[in-house]
């Protein structure tokens, strides 16, 4: 404890109003200014869950690898070995816990209680699987069965190249979509580069040869706001973002319906009921029903089809599927 203000150094050599402090008044001083101090000095609680979570409050709560392990990985990505799928032995759930592990101390899959947590990773990996899905309506075992069939786009219709000031294409390079949450243009790559401490932008091939890297690429833009003056994937998920009045009216709520909002703008959202965003939706849901946890717990606002876009796409970005968002 540190030194106590003089009034507290004696009962008897203090008066209030010409009369001394009785020994209760002293006590009761006392005690409040030892509480004020600890008040004052307290610090919030933080835990350390080995290699995969340390010193942080988000690791006081269960880790990932806890409440999803590999067996539930092996089932939400079911096909993704089979002889047609183009990244056979590529993704594993190694992989993700590893990339995972950089995060959770930031709050990926460790906010909330534990039905929160199991919601983030199966929307999450929702996002995921319907980004790299190879699954067709009468695909086996269902569409939804083909998660992660995909590392990279298989025909590109361009080179991805924009300019850019901060980054300029690199010559010869491409920056068509790879990745577990596709990177596309190189001012994506770029960015996500310098987030990650990766040269991204004069190596984009990292991303569809490393799948740790690929993973933590896309909780890195699952984590981070990826534009001025907006939330992240993961804020608006897990009821950190606040939206303002404007929000309101264009239809911003907090949920999954806003985490597609965030990602993919108006290539996605405001445009009805389309199958672009239904089918992501439809792999969360089935996600949840594998991880145990059920599409009942889907929660609200779970579609973005009357939202206006956080930020509107540009002309180059309406190329890609997944550019508006990067």
């Amino acid at each position: 404890m540190p030194p106590l203000h003089p009034l507290f150094l004696s009962p008897l050599s203090h008066t209030m109003a010409g009369n001394r402090l009785s020994p209760e008044v002293w006590m009761l001083l006392l005690v409040a200014a030892a509480c004020a101090h600890a008040a004052s000095s307290a610090k919030p609680k933080v835990c350390d869950k080995g290699w995969e979570c340390k010193a942080s409050v988000y690791c006081c709560n269960e880790t990932i690898s806890e409440f999803f392990q590999v067996y539930q990985f092996e089932d939400l990505f079911s096909k993704r070995n089979a002889p047609v799928a183009q990244a056979v032995g590529f993704w594993d759930y190694h992989s993700f816990i590893t990339a995972a592990a950089v995060y959770e101390p930031l709050g990926f899959g460790t906010t909330g209680g534990k039905l929160m947590q199991m919601k983030e990773v199966a929307a999450f990996l929702g996002h995921v699987g319907s980004k790299t899905s190879c699954g067709y309506g009468v695909a086996t075992g269902g569409p939804l069965a083909w998660g992660l069939c995909y590392k990279r786009e298989m025909s590109p219709s361009q080179s991805y190249c924009d300019q850019s000031y901060d980054y300029p294409c690199t010559p010869g390079v491409d920056y068509y979509g790879r990745g577990a949450l596709p990177v596309y243009w190189n001012y994506n790559y770029g960015a996500i580069g310098d987030g990650l401490k990766v040269d991204l932008l004069n190596h984009p091939e990292y991303l569809e040869q490393n799948a740790t890297l690929a993973f933590q690429a896309a909780i890195y833009r699952w984590m981070t706001p990826m534009k001025k003056k907006q939330p992240s994937a993961h804020d608006v998920f897990v009821g950190k973002w606040k939206p303002t009045k404007n929000d309101t009216l264009a239809k911003r709520l907090p949920g999954f319906g806003a985490t597609m909002n965030v990602l993919y703008g108006d290539l996605v959202c405001g445009q009805g009921s389309i199958d672009a965003m239904n089918n992501i939706i439809s792999h969360y849901q089935y996600y949840l029903d594998l991880m145990g946890i059920g599409r009942q717990s889907s929660g609200d606002n779970l579609d973005c089809a009357e939202q206006e876009a956080f930020d509107p796409s540009t002309a180059s970005s309406t190329s890609s599927p997944t550019a508006a968002s990067t």
